[in-house]
């Protein structure tokens, strides 16, 4: 018998449904009092348990041979830390208009979390890229994005960051870098058995992010926040954000082109330095916005189904570029290909 696959014509990803569903079990039984805490609890130590995974997936001689390509990662992260992030305080025009200010400051968020790993190396991939700069550069703006995320949500959010303060930092780099460290050390050990067991570890993955949105929003509906986003606003955001993917989306492509890169390095810096985690994003959120965490979180969710619709469109066309035809595919890249490798949702 052959697998049930998700048919490749559907635009959405079906882990977003599955996401769409968490909110919606989060607003008809939201976790209160001690199922809460226990709730809380779990989350945490999900998404501890899941940069421990990332640690333990990722090569140290990989990491270290992408460290020779510096000005490529130089690129995706001025473009994750510093162009996202100028974007959003442009887009503080919109507010009250367009956006309300509990919106504004989930967008604004939204622009300061660190790149994706697994969707930007599966569309490079697609793409015919550069595969192996794809994982470096994301790997190195989820590490980078671990610190740099709360300081420039200080920086930039100031009150409405939920009291952002060196505690708060001290909560961020305990739940992900140190477990993150805690896989590097123990790769050596464990690495063989996570590369066997990859697909069983990918539903652990899924899994801790869908926990972590419905505490999120459990909290969110027990504190009354969402009666406060209508219809109207929504659209909005949705449109702010189509806009803000688009012109990241083309900075990224031209701006790469400008600066003198190979083709395959540009579809890595446009994959890597247009889109957003939300494996990171989430948790972070959590410490950072407390009980108003489900608003701050919406864009986000909004744009990472954006990105994951808009970049698969992209990488087909990509790989039909009368260019990709006579560019040799990395070894990485093919063996992916190979087996079908699918966006995933981080």
């Amino acid at each position: 018998m052959k697998r049930l696959q998700w048919p490749s014509w559907m635009p959405i990803d079906p882990y977003i449904l599955l996401l769409l569903g968490t909110v919606g079990l989060a607003a008809l039984l939201p976790a209160r009092g001690t199922g809460a805490d226990v709730a809380s609890g779990a989350s945490t130590a999900a998404i501890a348990f899941l940069f421990f995974l990332y640690g333990a997936r990722l090569s140290t001689r990989e990491a270290v041979e992408g460290l020779k390509h510096w000005r490529l990662h130089v690129t995706v992260l001025a473009c994750t830390f510093v162009v996202f992030p100028l974007l959003g305080l442009a887009a503080r025009g919109l507010e009250p208009v367009l956006l309300t200010h509990n919106l504004y400051t989930g967008l604004l968020f939204l622009t300061l979390v660190p790149s994706t790993i697994q969707s930007s190396i599966a569309f490079t991939s697609m793409a015919r890229g550069n595969v192996p700069a794809a994982i470096c550069a994301g790997s190195f703006s989820s590490l980078a994005g671990i610190v740099v995320t709360p300081l420039l949500a200080a920086a930039l959010l100031g009150g409405s960051g939920g009291g952002f303060s060196a505690d708060s930092l001290v909560k961020i780099v305990l739940q992900l870098l140190v477990p993150f460290l805690a896989g590097q050390v123990l790769r050596r050990w464990i690495g063989g058995f996570i590369t066997r067991h990859k697909k069983v570890l990918g539903y652990v993955d899924r899994g801790s992010i869908l926990l972590v949105v419905y505490t999120a929003f459990s909290e969110g509906m027990v504190q009354g926040i969402w009666h406060q986003v209508s219809a109207v606003r929504l659209a909005g955001l949705l449109a702010v954000e189509a806009v803000l993917l688009a012109v990241m989306l083309t900075l990224t492509w031209y701006g790469a082109k400008a600066l003198g890169f190979r083709r395959e390095d540009r579809i890595a810096i446009q994959f890597a330095g247009s889109k957003k985690s939300l494996a990171s994003g989430l948790p972070m959120a959590s410490v950072l916005f407390g009980a108003h965490a489900s608003l701050a979180v919406l864009p986000l969710m909004l744009f990472h189904q954006m990105q994951l619709m808009v970049c698969a469109v992209i990488a087909k066309r990509r790989a039909h570029d009368p260019e990709a035809a006579t560019t040799p595919v990395p070894p990485v890249a093919a063996s992916r290909i190979a087996v079908g490798t699918a966006p995933r949702s981080d």
